[in-house]
C-alpha cells in the first residue's frame, strides 16, 4: 500500500537537495518500487507535476512526473539524462513543492529529448515540448543539484 513521504524545503533541507544523486541499478529492487509507488501517490497528493527522489530524502536518480490533467499517467524515468535541447528556450513561471509559495519565471529550451529507463528497467526515449519538456527538465534539475532559484530570472 503506497504512503505519502514527507517533502524536503529549503532551507533546512538544502544538504539532501543539494546532494549528489545516485544512479540506479537493475533490476529494481522491492525497495526501490515500493518507492516509485509512494513518490506517485506523494507527487498527486502534493499536488504537483513533478517529483525527483531528493524532495522525498532519497539521492537517489529517479523522478515522477505526474502531468494527469494532460490526460497523461504518472511515470517514473530512472537515470534520465538530456541529449539533447532545441537552441529556442521559453519562459514560464516554475514553482517547486521544495519551495511552497515561491514561483518565478525561469528560461528553459522549449524542446528536449531525454534518454531515461521506466519502472520495467527498458531505456526509452522521450522527446518532449510544452509542458512536458519544463517538467523533465526541472526534475533532471532536481538529480543535478540545480534548483529554479539557481536557473530564475533576476
Amino acid at each position: 500500500m503506497p504512503k505519502q513521504l514527507r517533502l524536503r524545503t529549503l532551507p533546512s533541507e538544502e544538504s539532501t537537495l543539494r546532494g549528489k544523486n545516485l544512479e540506479i541499478q537493475f533490476p529494481l529492487s522491492a525497495e526501490i518500487l515500493d518507492l516509485i509507488e509512494d513518490m506517485k501517490l506523494t507527487v498527486k497528493k502534493a499536488p504537483g507535476i513533478g517529483l525527483a527522489a531528493p524532495q522525498v530524502g532519497k539521492n537517489l536518480m529517479l523522478a515522477i512526473i505526474n502531468l494527469e490533467e494532460l490526460g497523461v499517467k504518472p511515470f517514473a524515468i530512472i537515470n534520465p539524462r538530456v541529449i539533447s535541447k532545441s537552441i529556442k528556450k521559453t519562459e514560464m513561471d516554475e514553482g517547486c513543492l521544495s519551495m511552497p509559495g515561491q514561483f518565478g519565471p525561469v528560461r528553459r529550451p522549449a524542446k528536449v529529448e531525454v534518454s531515461a529507463y521506466n519502472e520495467q528497467g527498458k531505456k526509452v526515449l522521450i522527446k518532449a515540448g510544452k509542458l512536458l519538456a519544463k517538467v523533465l527538465q526541472h526534475e533532471i534539475d532536481h538529480l543535478n543539484a540545480v534548483l529554479i532559484i539557481d536557473k530564475m530570472e533576476k
